[in-house]
């Protein structure tokens, strides 16, 4: 799965399944802030639900996918070298869940392994 990332894994606990990616630029831009983008989202296939009526497809993330990504950078922001200037892209998915285990938890987990198996 995702081999086109440098870094990239699935986190597992119980029946709750994130993958997580994380890709940085090959070259280096001329900005004086880190170029760190997150985003998380829960599809609704991950509970077993279908999206019904008129519109079928996902939408633009909702609150808690919004939260749950900052969430995630929050702690990533500090472990980058001062002056990183490589764009750098995090993506946790959650392929599965199940009520009993939080897949925030895991994406923020699994965000700082990819973090770690990326180039």
């Amino acid at each position: 799965m995702a081999r086109q990332a440098s870094g990239a894994l699935t986190i597992r606990q119980g029946d709750t399944v994130v993958l997580v990616t994380a890709q940085a630029a090959n070259s280096a831009r001329d900005i004086p802030f880190l170029p760190l983008t997150v985003e998380y989202r829960e599809n609704m296939y991950a509970g077993g639900k279908i999206p019904g009526g008129f519109f079928k497809r996902e939408g633009r993330p909702n609150e808690k996918e919004t939260l749950t990504a900052r969430l995630t950078d929050r702690p990533l922001r500090p472990l980058f070298p001062e002056g990183w200037a490589f764009e750098t892209q995090v993506i946790a998915l959650v392929l599965s869940a199940d009520r009993k285990h939080n897949p925030d938890v895991l994406a923020v987990t699994g965000a700082s392994f990819a973090l770690s198996l990326s180039d």
